[in-house]
């Protein structure tokens, strides 16, 4: 074997290798969303209020009420949970890519839970909201519409 080709297969191996490391993070956080809506402060709040924002529009005046109301469970939601910008003291801009994946899935699953929800207008009020780039709304709309091309089995009518 040509030295050349030995250290394109290193070069391959050790891709593949960093790919893995992001699948099994990846894993682990799937294993492991949101796991703290199912504890106290949090449970409460969310057994009462999940049922209410099934009925409004995401962004709208009814809606940002609701999240009002659930305050001190959002507030501990998003202490303990990397996916969300409020997590960060610089929000969106301190989050890897990994936090980045995990958020736009759960903002594609957060669209299902609502009679009007859409992903990429979710995009558009997000990106007012924390002040993300064009570019970066660009990859997220990209992503998104990846998303939304694939099969996925679900049972949005019970989240």
């Amino acid at each position: 074997m040509s030295e050349s080709k030995f250290k394109t297969l290193r070069h391959i191996e050790t891709v593949r290798n960093y790919l893995n490391k992001v699948i099994s993070e990846l894993l682990d956080r799937s294993e492991h969303h949101d796991k703290t809506k199912l504890e106290s402060p949090e449970a409460e709040q969310f057994e009462k209020y999940t049922p209410l924002l099934r009925d409004t529009t995401y962004g709208s005046d009814k809606y940002k009420k609701y999240m009002g109301e659930m305050s001190v469970a959002i507030k501990h939601h998003n202490e303990h949970n990397s996916h969300h910008p409020e997590h960060f003291i610089n929000g969106i801009h301190d989050m890897t890519l990994i936090d980045l994946i995990e958020m736009l899935c759960d903002w594609k699953a957060a669209t299902l839970r609502h009679n009007d929800g859409d992903i990429i207008r979710s995009i558009d009020i997000n990106q007012q909201r924390f002040g993300y780039s064009n570019e970066l709304k660009n990859i997220l709309v990209n992503t998104a519409n990846w998303i939304n091309s694939q099969r996925v089995f679900h049972k949005a009518i019970e989240s």
